[in-house]
């Protein structure tokens, strides 16, 4: 199941969300190009993710906030930058520029947060920006549960796109970091699960004021669960292959 799109992008151009995605390329793709041998990147990890026995030590500090913009691979990076131009637009509306950017980067410090404290002495360094991408989908949960976002399903060799709500998308996503983080050492390495599920719970926590500025549930019921914008078309151009048709 991979989200790609949902049905009510937001009306005003994501400043912040477009300066986010172009800012953790540039890093990633710096990353490839000049950090060509395995020490180097061993370095470049140990200056710039967060690693928390370094934290515990009074050190690495600085990694709570440049951790968020390194990847370990395309996929890493694709996914994550797939995530935030998804959910992120609506919610930089929602907030403002500079309101949305602190919340992203609170976001951010709360997965960190999340992974000091299941293993605060664990040496493997942690990077990505998931954590942060996880408290603006918490916020989405909470401010837009039934907006519907188009999720690819993909059985062996099936392929379909089908409209789901936003609760079902993220309750799951959020339930699997859960089940991942119980059922795994965090200080093993592989995939942040306590970092995920704190950058969730901390941007939907961040994002409780906002909600009841807005109503709370009775802006649920002015909105029904959307973003308050006109749905999108979405649909696929006709092919200009002319169609054979058999005698």
């Amino acid at each position: 199941m991979l989200p790609i799109r949902d049905h009510n992008p937001s009306e005003r151009i994501p400043f912040v969300v477009y300066t986010l995605i172009a800012l953790n390329i540039a890093v990633f793709l710096y990353d490839i190009a000049v950090v060509q041998t395995s020490g180097a990147l061993g370095r470049f990890y140990f200056d710039y993710a967060l690693i928390p026995a370094r934290v515990s030590e009074g050190d690495g500090l600085s990694g709570l906030v440049t951790h968020m913009f390194l990847h370990g691979g395309f996929l890493h990076i694709a996914g994550n930058m797939l995530f935030l131009w998804i959910f992120g637009d609506n919610m930089e509306e929602e907030m403002g520029h500079l309101g949305f950017l602190i919340f992203y980067l609170a976001c951010g410090f709360g997965a960190a947060f999340g992974q000091y404290v299941a293993a605060p002495f664990s040496p493997v360094p942690m990077i990505g920006a998931s954590g942060a991408i996880a408290g603006v989908m918490g916020a989405y949960l909470l401010m837009f549960p039934r907006a519907r976002v188009d999720v690819l399903i993909i059985l062996i060799i099936i392929f379909r796109i089908i409209p789901i709500p936003a609760w079902i998308v993220l309750g799951l996503w959020f339930g699997i970091q859960v089940l991942g983080g119980v059922n795994s050492t965090a200080d093993s390495g592989g995939v942040a699960y306590w970092a995920h599920a704190g950058g969730f719970v901390a941007g939907l926590a961040l994002t409780v004021p906002l909600w009841l500025r807005r109503g709370g549930p009775a802006y649920w019921t002015r909105t029904e669960g959307h973003p308050p914008h006109p749905d999108a078309q979405y649909r696929f151009a006709k092919s200009s292959v002319p169609t054979v048709r058999r005698r």
